[in-house]
């Protein structure tokens, strides 16, 4: 669904009270031919929305859709927050959030939410399944005039951010598995990806994108790897808000972003170790060549994992830790 075509947009918010709604009102409600209407949720179909259509009473949605609103995500931040960020923008589709933002943004800290991406990443190039209306997938721009010190381990401190949020939404159970990966049970519930970009000597732009399972459609799952969850499963008892949870995000990120600056990843190193789901256990750590296990014994002042091998303690600041292949 491309950012431009309102006329999408306008049948998708009809039809996301999840009700019935028959080709001849939608086409009569919203001035366009029935034939446009079919081209609309075939589409939508494509892209991963489940439309049942009954002969005699129309079409719906196979659940109602909570879209993202700019001024919904506004209304909740603090009065602070509002004045601290200088654009938020909510986009149908795009590519990805963080491209997005490092090719567009300007004035900073800015926040980029799209309901679809077409090429979503995860670390290391992985495809990150964005699935339209479903999850979340935002990204905030933000200028460091100076590297703080333990700059590499950004991502590491955003995690925390990141579970704060779920936190104050009553998410529990919220673990990080190095570097950043958020896991509930030892499911996937998200994740964090930085990109940076130099602009002078001290200086620097870094995207923070974050990613979190909302509710995701059977058909989007059969796209993921791993074992994975998502909030609606997590919270059966009572639906979580996407603009909740966007907001949620940008108030504790712009929260940690600032003490980040001014202290590096050492501010975080303590509520970060509270959040370690490998500290103590055998894990497998996969670096681009070749692979190394050992006994995780948490991170040390700059976000570097520490692992007792057999060739002692060793310290670590890339790759991929796994459980899966632990003894």
């Amino acid at each position: 669904m491309p950012r431009t075509a309102n006329t999408a947009r306008k049948v998708i918010r009809v039809l996301g009270d999840g009700a019935f709604h028959s080709g001849e009102q939608l086409a009569q409600h919203l001035q366009i031919s029935r034939s446009a209407v079919w081209k609309h949720l075939h589409r939508f179909r494509a892209d991963g929305l489940e439309v049942f259509s009954v002969p005699g009473r129309g079409y719906r949605l196979a659940a109602p859709l909570d879209l993202l609103e700019a001024a919904a995500i506004n209304a909740q931040l603090s009065p602070a927050s509002r004045r601290q960020l200088a654009a938020l923008s909510v986009l149908d589709e795009v590519d990805s959030t963080n491209s997005w933002l490092m090719a567009e943004a300007r004035a900073l800290p800015a926040v980029c939410l799209a309901e679809r991406q077409t090429a979503g990443r995860g670390r290391r190039g992985r495809q990150w399944v964005s699935p339209f209306a479903a999850n979340l997938y935002m990204s905030l721009s933000w200028r460091f005039d100076d590297l703080p010190p333990g700059f590499p381990a950004l991502a590491m401190a955003a995690a925390v951010a990141a579970a704060r949020a779920l936190a104050t939404l009553g998410v529990r159970g919220v673990g990080i598995k190095w570097p950043n990966d958020l896991l509930v049970a030892g499911r996937k519930l998200g994740g964090i990806l930085v990109d940076l970009q130099g602009e002078s000597a001290g200086q620097a732009r870094a995207v923070v994108g974050i990613g979190i399972n909302v509710r995701m459609p059977a058909a989007a799952a059969a796209h993921i790897d791993q074992p994975w969850t998502d909030l609606a499963a997590l919270m059966a008892e009572r639906t979580v808000s996407r603009n909740a949870l966007a907001a949620a995000l940008i108030e504790e990120l712009l929260q940690v972003l600032r003490t980040f600056a001014a202290q590096g990843f050492a501010a975080f190193t303590a509520e970060w170790r509270a959040l370690d789901l490998t500290a103590g256990k055998s894990v497998q750590l996969q670096q681009q060549h070749h692979s190394i296990r050992g006994i995780a014994l948490g991170v040390d002042a700059d976000g570097a994992l520490l692992l007792d091998t057999a060739a002692g303690t060793q310290r670590f600041v890339s790759g991929d830790l796994s459980l899966r292949f632990a003894p």
